[in-house]
C-alpha cells in the first residue's frame, strides 16, 4: 500500500465528537474517514438540550443555526419524587435540537468538504504497528496515521480490548439504561426540567418543530423489578412523581416505541488505550442531569484536532501527542465529570432530591456555582 492509499486520519464512530472532528481536519485539507454502524438519519438516547458555550464553533463547522428557529433555553426546573420543586434561570442557558436532525446535517457537512463516510460499516478491530493504524471492518483493512475512538458509550472494541470500566461489576456508576421519545406536550418553550423518581430522573425540553424531547436515566433494576416492562416501569415508579405522571398520561407520543441504550457508564475511562486517541463519550460521560454531554464532545474534537494537527505537521511526536492530549482532556473536563458524579447521589433519590431541592431554593447563588463546575466557556 503505497502513501497516497493511506488516511491521515480515521474515526471510528460517527457521533458529534467523530464528526466535528472529521470536519475540522476534513477543512484543513486531510485526507480522513469516518466509520458509523448506523445509517444517517436515526434517533439516539439524548436528552438534545445543548449549552450555547457550543453555538459559535457549530456554526464554524457549518450548522446555519441562526437561521434554524431553534428553541433557545433559560429556565431550569428540577422537581423531588413527591412534587417539591426549584426553578432557577440558566447563567448561560442553552438550545434544543434533535441528534436525528443534527448529525444527520453534520454529516452531510462532513461528506461536502470531503470526508469519506462509512456508513452501515461496523469496525472489528483497530491495531496501532510501526507508526500507523489498520482499522479492520468485515471485508474491509483501512490504513491510517492517525486513528480516533469517538464510538459512544460502550462498543464491541470496548468489551474487545477489556477496557476497566467494561470489567467492573454492576455498582451505582456503571448500570444505567437510558430511555428517550419524542412527543408533543404543552410546556413553555424556555424550559428544560428535570423531574427526579426512584433511582432515576427525567428531563423534558423541547426541539425543533414544535416537538419535546422526554429522555429518562434509571438503574437496570428499576426496569428488572418491573418484569422488563418500560411501560410498567413508567406507570409504577416513574409515575410517582406527579409532574411525570401528567407527562406520561397527557402528552402524545410520536413513535410507537422509545429509543433504549443499556449498561450506561459513568465510571472513569483513558482517553487513550492502545494508542488510540478516545473522543465523545469514549473517553468519559458526564451525567446527564448537567446538560453538558453534547458541548464537551464537541470541545474536546476541537482539543483534539488542534494537537492531532501538530503531530501530521511533524512538530510532535506520537507519544507526545497522547500525552498532550490525556493531559489537556482532564484539564477542561476531568473537575466537570466528578462533580457531575456528586450531584447524581442526590438525583434519584427520594430523600436526598427533597434535602438538595429544599436546602438551594434559598440560595441561587450556590445555584450557579454549581450549574458553573460542570459548565465551560465558549470556544
Amino acid at each position: 500500500m503505497n502513501n497516497d492509499s493511506i488516511y491521515d486520519i480515521a474515526i471510528v464512530g460517527g457521533g458529534l465528537a467523530g464528526l466535528s472532528l472529521s470536519i475540522q481536519a476534513a477543512k484543513k485539507g486531510y485526507r480522513v474517514v469516518l466509520f458509523e454502524k448506523e445509517k444517517y438519519p436515526f434517533h439516539k438516547v439524548c436528552g438534545e438540550y445543548i449549552s450555547l458555550e457550543s453555538w459559535d464553533f457549530m456554526e464554524e463547522l457549518g450548522l446555519p443555526l441562526s437561521e434554524m428557529n431553534l428553541p433557545v433555553i433559560h429556565k431550569l426546573i428540577v422537581s423531588a419524587p413527591n412534587g417539591k420543586t426549584l426553578e432557577h434561570m440558566l447563567p448561560l442557558g442553552g438550545f434544543g435540537i434533535s441528534r436525528y436532525k443534527l448529525d444527520a446535517m453534520l454529516a452531510s457537512i462532513a461528506g461536502q468538504n470531503g470526508v469519506v463516510l462509512k456508513e452501515k460499516t461496523k469496525v472489528q478491530n483497530i491495531v496501532f504497528e510501526n507508526d500507523q493504524y489498520t482499522i479492520d471492518c468485515s471485508g474491509l483493512s483501512v490504513k491510517a496515521r492517525i486513528a480516533v475512538g469517538a464510538f459512544g458509550k460502550r462498543s464491541n472494541i470496548d468489551t474487545q480490548w477489556q477496557r476497566k470500566f467494561v470489567m467492573q461489576k454492576p455498582d451505582k456508576l456503571n448500570n444505567y439504561i437510558g430511555v428517550k421519545y419524542h412527543v408533543e406536550y404543552d410546556f413553555p418553550d424556555d424550559t428544560i426540567a428535570l423531574h427526579n423518581f426512584k433511582n432515576g430522573y427525567c428531563g423534558i425540553s423541547r426541539i425543533e418543530d414544535d416537538k419535546y424531547c422526554l429522555c429518562y436515566l434509571t438503574i437496570a433494576e428499576n426496569l428488572r423489578t418491573s418484569n422488563n416492562d418500560i411501560k410498567r416501569m413508567e406507570s409504577d415508579i416513574l409515575s410517582k412523581n406527579p409532574f411525570l405522571k401528567r407527562i406520561f398520561t397527557s402528552a402524545k407520543f410520536l413513535t410507537d416505541s422509545p429509543v433504549i441504550i443499556s449498561q450506561i457508564s459513568f465510571s472513569k475511562k483513558t482517553q487513550v488505550e492502545n494508542h488510540l486517541l478516545m473522543a465523545g463519550d469514549s473517553a468519559g460521560m458526564i451525567t446527564p442531569l448537567c446538560g453538558n454531554g453534547m458541548s464537551m464532545a464537541m470541545h474536546a474534537s476541537k482539543i483534539a484536532f488542534t494537537i492531532m494537527n501538530r503531530y501530521l505537521e511533524k512538530k510532535i511526536t506520537h507519544e507526545e501527542m497522547e500525552n498532550e492530549y490525556q493531559h489537556e482532556w482532564n484539564y477542561h473536563f476531568q473537575n466537570r465529570l466528578k462533580t457531575g458524579r456528586i450531584i447524581q447521589r442526590f438525583f434519584g433519590s427520594p430523600v436526598l432530591s427533597n434535602v438538595l431541592i429544599s436546602s438551594l431554593k434559598p440560595f441561587p447563588g450556590l445555584v450557579n456555582a454549581i450549574i458553573s463546575k460542570t459548565h465551560g466557556q465558549p470556544f
